[in-house]
């Protein structure tokens, strides 16, 4: 049985990872910890602070705020408890002390835990490796009215895994409202929607002369994000120090 604390477990997407662990048959949530420790009843005691966990646990979840990312980091590392990082908005700073603390415990960190996204981040790559050039890159995402990051870190992790694929040489466009000018061929444009309750969609879009090709995922549930998160849990229960990926997850189940 693995043991679970839950960072951000009031948050939407925490209660949905904690219903889907009580409905599990290998992992259990012990602790959990959030801002508003009272805002809901739980079947386990949350902290307003995860210096104050007290629990054994095998493995901490964290779907709660960048700004939460030292003080998880050093419990993690301090504790020897592995760590998986599905919080969105990191800043390139946060990435480096992720990279950090990596060498002390192990971290499994993901800008999107579904396993969908992560495998058209895969499929997008390959098309740009064999497109080449020759086709104009367009990168969609939406999303629900309450989410504060913009562009998604899943849109970013798409266009970065694009470039990587291309040599680096593009650059991100974030909208065109800015400037009136033909598009560059060097670009990858990324546009936000925000509106409603949509859980999460994105569409790359590689145009050519009289041809479109599009790589879409729609997540319909917060489910999909808190299964992957579950998965990455049970991948990383028991692994050295080290910072692991979708790409590592992946490997495990090939």
């Amino acid at each position: 049985m693995i043991k679970t604390i839950i960072s951000g477990v009031n948050g939407r997407i925490g209660q949905t990872l904690a219903a889907c662990i009580s409905e599990s048959a290998d992992m259990e949530t012990v602790a959990g910890v959030d801002i508003a420790p009272d805002a809901v009843k739980n079947d386990f005691p949350v902290y307003d602070g995860i210096d104050k966990v007290t629990e054994n646990a095998d493995v901490i979840i964290d779907f709660s705020r960048p700004q939460a990312l030292h003080a998880l980091l050093e419990y993690a590392s301090g504790k020897g408890i592995p760590a998986v990082l599905a919080t969105t908005g990191y800043t390139d700073n946060d990435k480096v002390m992720i990279a950090k603390y990596a060498s002390h415990v192990a971290l499994f960190f993901s800008a999107n835990m579904s396993l969908g996204v992560n495998l058209q981040i895969m499929l997008a790559k390959k098309a740009a490796e064999i497109l080449g050039d020759q086709f104009d890159i367009e990168i969609i995402e939406k999303h629900h009215n309450q989410k504060v990051d913009s562009p998604s870190g899943t849109a970013l992790a798409i266009a970065e895994g694009i470039n990587s694929a291309l040599g680096g040489a593009k650059e991100f466009v974030y909208g065109r409202h800015a400037v009136s000018q033909k598009r560059d061929a060097d670009e990858i444009g990324i546009h936000a929607v925000r509106g409603g309750t949509v859980v999460g969609e994105h569409d790359v879009l590689f145009l050519g002369s009289d041809e479109v090709i599009e790589i879409n995922h729609r997540a319909y549930s917060k489910q999909v994000f808190a299964q992957g998160a579950m998965r990455a849990a049970g991948f990383l229960s028991g692994k050295p120090a080290g910072l692991y990926s979708m790409n590592d997850l992946f490997g495990d189940i090939l």
